[in-house]
């Protein structure tokens, strides 16, 4: 069994990994920036008595990030695997976006899986072993208006894991990229309920979308059950794309030029919803 460090365990797919995985009798240390949204999660580790320890910790602190780790190893000794979950979404056209929005999402999406790595890195290139799984999206590989600068901090996030690994496997570790769709967790619902003024009709074209794929529900437990798989399956496979709508999005995207993409975003709302919501009945 491993020792596993799994950031933004508050909930969504955080909660529901650390569930997994101590379920499963990994030993978890579940990281959150404020201890008093994890009472889900401690209620469920008490009911059953998992092998789970809740601390708190900041990915978007050095200091925290160096304290938390420093806290995790002097109880656990060492740590096999880091899962960097914690992330954040703020939508809207880069006009309407403050600047300090944007600033954000670089902060805890891309800066904050990377100060964790740091953390790890020596100690499990000198025992040569070790995985970082690192939690993206399909907008990974798909920049889609409004959510630029989300889809921005996840490509950051592809960029440096795919670095990352060819560094790392000639000492043993893995470094894997989950890459989930569109799943039933509240930052998924923040973009279906997403209101406000603009001159782009981008937010209220993807609440749309967002809306007809919850009617559908895909739970955070698949990509905590595809995250236990890369554990223990011992693969050194980079990407994993997750839910029944990813491979076939990506898919649909690599088909078009930028410039087809980029047409039918910009096209009037007609255009866009017989494309679009199309596709999205297809997967």
């Amino acid at each position: 069994m491993a020792s596993v460090v799994v950031t933004g365990t508050s909930a969504g797919i955080g909660l529901a990994t650390a569930v997994e995985l101590g379920r499963a009798g990994h030993t978890v240390y579940a990281t959150m920036r404020n201890l008093e949204r994890g009472k889900k999660l401690a209620g469920i580790v008490a009911a059953e008595g998992l092998p789970v320890h809740l601390s708190e910790m900041d990915v978007d602190s050095d200091a925290s990030v160096e304290a938390g780790f420093r806290a995790i190893e002097q109880r656990a000794g060492t740590v096999d695997v880091l899962v960097n979950n914690a992330g954040i979404e703020r939508s809207g056209a880069t006009e309407d976006l403050a600047m300090a929005d944007i600033v954000a999402v670089m902060e805890t999406n891309y800066f904050g899986p990377v100060r964790c790595a740091k953390q790890v890195l020596r100690g499990m290139r000198l025992k040569r072993s070790g995985l970082i799984v690192n939690v993206a999206s399909i907008a990974g590989h798909i920049s889609t208006s409004p959510l630029g600068a989300y889809a921005a901090s996840k490509q950051a996030l592809e960029a440096i894991s795919e670095s990352l690994a060819q560094e790392m496997k000639m000492f043993g570790v893995r470094v894997a990229v989950v890459e989930p769709g569109i799943i039933d967790t509240a930052m998924a619902k923040g973009i279906e309920t997403a209101e406000g003024e603009s001159v782009y009709p981008h937010q209220r074209r993807f609440a749309q979308m967002f809306a007809a794929a919850l009617k559908n529900p895909v739970p955070p437990e698949l990509v905590a059950q595809k995250i236990r798989w890369i554990i223990e399956s011992g693969t050194w496979t980079l990407r994993h794309p997750v839910g029944p709508d990813a491979e076939g999005t990506m898919a649909w995207r690599r088909a078009m030029t930028d410039e087809e993409y980029i047409d039918l975003n910009s096209a009037d709302d007609a255009t866009w919803e017989r494309q679009v919501m199309a596709q999205r009945t297809r997967e």
